[in-house]
């Protein structure tokens, strides 16, 4: 998610949830080509935050085939290619879901991306693809950090494919058998159409009629929209043979849900009982949106304070005090100011977030 799926955001559900896979913010290919110091902190992950995918987008297959080496040097676990978003500014580039209305681009995007895996597990160097020199040194400083470093050995990433239901009417039947044709190994299906946007409700039946075609195939099928729990996940995958299920909004100060995975794995092959409960104390809320604000803040790579905010507003819902909690919480500009935040809504004991 773009603006949310930051290196921190990722840390955090890593250490308190651990979901089976995450992705980061998606990024344009060009930004990545160029060497850019935002691509570059987009790119950023630490061991723990493993399996981590990159999820790029763009328009220029040769643009894909050169970032594919890129993110393999960099020790990424699969490269994800967002065929999905709808912002104005993504369609106008002829990126995101863009692609739905142009299926010989699409193609050639996942063939590229699938040759660029396939040739840096061949023993490509990165300093023959085209890339500028300063983005090779970049990248050789880059990929020598613990994180990605820590892969032993050339093997080929996985190729997914994120993307909707259609992009003013609902085609997924005739979009996903396109998508189909280049074998990804995974497609991930957003249950709304470009025109939606997040409006309404998701349409998992129409995910169903997609599962039922992608089940034929070696790919693997993750349905996506409006899912906020286990037992959520558990019921869609029930009704429409998903492989799997994709949760954004739904994780949003919330890496506790994923506490909840093995529950559901074992109710989908042996129901037994009622979904645990994920209720949190506001202690723990308030202890890990202030971990999250200081490893925010240690990363250090120029992002204003306020980016964290949203988090910490996320962090603050469903108990008494919440809104006046949120309210103050919008005003901080350090983490010290969210520790006095917490000490004045709890009883003025700044000692129980030093």
């Amino acid at each position: 998610m773009d603006g949310v799926t930051d290196a921190a955001f990722r840390f955090i559900m890593a250490r308190h949830g651990k979901p089976d896979v995450q992705c980061t913010e998606f990024i344009h290919i060009e930004e990545i080509r160029r060497g850019t110091a935002s691509a570059w902190r987009q790119l950023r992950f630490v061991k723990s935050e493993r399996p981590i995918l990159a999820q790029i987008y763009g328009a220029d297959p040769d643009g894909f085939y050169q970032v594919a080496h890129v993110l393999c040097a960099l020790g990424f676990d699969g490269v994800d290619i967002n065929m999905g978003c709808p912002s104005k500014g993504v369609l106008a580039r002829g990126c995101g879901a863009a692609l739905i209305k142009n299926p010989p681009l699409a193609r050639a995007i996942i063939r590229a991306v699938q040759a660029g895996v396939r040739d840096w597990a061949s023993g490509h160097a990165i300093n023959t693809i085209g890339l500028r020199p300063s983005v090779v040194e970049q990248l050789q400083r880059l990929s020598s950090t613990a994180a990605s470093s820590s892969r032993q050995h050339r093997s080929v990433l996985p190729v997914s494919v994120k993307t909707r239901l259609g992009y003013d009417s609902v085609v997924i039947e005739d979009w996903v058998t396109t998508l189909l044709e280049e074998q990804p190994e995974v497609i991930a299906i957003h249950g709304r159409t470009l025109a939606q946007m997040y409006r309404g409700q998701a349409d998992w039946d129409a995910i169903r009629h997609a599962a039922k075609l992608v089940r034929e195939t070696a790919t693997l099928i993750l349905g996506n929209g409006d899912v906020v729990t286990m037992s959520e996940v558990v019921q869609r995958v029930r009704q429409t043979q998903v492989h799997g299920v994709l949760i954004g909004r739904g994780a949003l100060g919330n890496p506790w849900l994923f506490r909840a995975k093995a529950w559901a794995r074992q109710q989908l092959s042996a129901p037994t009982a009622e979904a645990p409960s994920m209720d949190v104390a506001v202690r723990e809320r308030c202890q890990v949106a202030l971990e999250h604000a200081r490893y925010f803040e240690s990363l250090n790579d120029g992002v204003p304070f306020q980016a964290m905010r949203k988090h910490l507003g996320w962090y603050c819902r469903g108990f008494p005090g919440a809104a006046d909690m949120r309210a103050q919480l919008f005003s901080t500009t350090t983490s010290r100011d969210v520790v006095r935040v917490f000490a004045t809504l709890q009883g003025g004991h700044t000692t129980l977030w030093s």
